[in-house]
């Protein structure tokens, strides 16, 4: 047996010992596990399974040990998804910190910042918000005008706003794109990091259409954060605010390959609604519209497994985050367009005792996912760095 079958076989072994069976059923959005300094833990076996895997290192698997992660190469990892998507485990522990802020400090952040932030992300202990869209920087996101005035002393003092803070409400710290040179637009942007219960930081929930409310406008009055807390060098925060975009994409462009959710598959609303005895669909036109859908989810999964292979073997990403975005969001829209066309009248209930919650949740998951070809740069912008970076066309 090589390296990696061990591996496999050692890994299936271990989650089957280890992952409660409850912990391999779908997954409600809101047992969802976000840790942080309030988090709180709706199953009871969610905790246990997060404990688990933190044990193992396995909440942050390719970061170093040193920093709570489990050390594993690109291939591990790969084979760690593959048997946890098998056995239909649960994410144990999600987090901006995790997908997005975790990645960039490990290249940029000192040694004493990694020290002090990725153990706390990796165990589920500290909750972050990405403090990036102003009210007037949304696809510009360069002409951010939230400022850091240098104090003087060993602080800066931040003052401005930002918009459609996803979870800012329920985040223990943000990391914040600040100006601190009104000189130059890309070139006078900062990297800050800063505790959600300083004084002068103000969330304000907003509602969507869905009823609920994940973003949040944030206010800075008069913030003081100390200067530790910047990575990076100051004004050249725009380099990691690109970086860090990139891991966003990717993990927005995965949102409809989640394990578990409420929300059933495509096939099985179909057969549900629109089956005979046998389950068979009716309609030629949907059926082949299904089949149609199910192939691409297969292709997509592929095509990603593919890119992460070739990441492992070396070869660089071109914008390879921004086509896996732009499709990814694309094709979860399509799932739910095609999930309330077999579903009908009953896929569009909101409330009442005629609606299953499976059914309510149809309709709350259909509109929300309207908003996946928006947040995480527009699949318009998208499609303007795919034809930049991919395709080589001018400006």
């Amino acid at each position: 047996m090589d390296t990696l079958a061990a591996f496999r076989a050692e890994t299936r072994a271990w989650l089957i010992d280890h992952c409660p069976d409850a912990m391999r059923t779908p997954q409600p959005e809101d047992e969802r596990v976000w840790g942080g300094r309030n988090g709180v833990f709706k199953h009871p076996d969610s905790q246990r399974w997060l404990t688990q895997m933190v044990a193992r290192g396995w909440t942050v698997p390719t970061w170093p040990v040193a920093y709570g992660g489990g050390g594993l190469n690109k291939e591990e990892a790969i084979i760690l998804d593959e048997e946890m998507t098998r056995l239909q485990c649960r994410i144990p522990l999600f987090g901006f910190g995790i997908s997005m802020l975790g990645p960039v400090m490990l290249k940029y952040g000192t040694e004493a910042q990694k020290q002090r932030f990725l153990p706390p992300i990796a165990r589920g202990e500290m909750r972050w918000c990405q403090g990036y869209s102003e009210p007037n920087a949304g696809s510009d996101l360069a002409n951010l005008q939230t400022r850091a005035v240098d104090d003087g002393d060993d602080h800066f003092v931040v003052t401005g706003q930002k918009i459609w803070t996803s979870y800012a409400n329920h985040a223990d710290w943000i990391f914040c794109l600040v100006r601190t040179d009104t000189t130059t637009k890309q070139g006078g942007i900062s990297f800050l990091l800063f505790d959600m219960t300083s004084p002068g930081v103000e969330t304000r929930p907003i509602t969507l259409l869905s009823g609920a409310s994940v973003f949040c406008e944030t206010f800075f009055d008069q913030v003081r954060v100390p200067k530790e807390n910047l990575v990076g060098k100051l004004n050249e925060g725009w380099t990691i605010a690109k970086e860090l975009l990139q891991h966003e994409r990717g993990m927005i462009s995965q949102i409809g390959r989640a394990v578990g959710g409420t929300v059933p598959s495509v096939e099985r609303v179909a057969q549900h609604y629109l089956g005979d005895e046998q389950g068979r669909i009716r309609d030629p036109a949907l059926r082949d519209a299904i089949a149609q859908h199910v192939m691409n989810d297969r292709a997509f999964a592929l095509t990603i497994r593919r890119a992460n292979e070739a990441s492992a073997a070396g070869a660089g990403a071109g914008g390879a985050s921004s086509m896996f975005k732009f499709y990814g969001t694309e094709q979860n829209k399509r799932k739910f367009e095609l999930i309330l066309k077999c579903a009908g009248s009953q896929g569009l209930g909101w409330e009442g005792d005629e609606f299953t919650p499976e059914e309510l949740q149809i309709c709350r998951s259909w509109l929300r996912s309207k908003g996946n070809s928006i947040e995480g740069g527009t699949s318009e912008i998208q499609l303007n760095v795919i034809a930049k970076r991919v395709l080589g066309l001018p400006d």
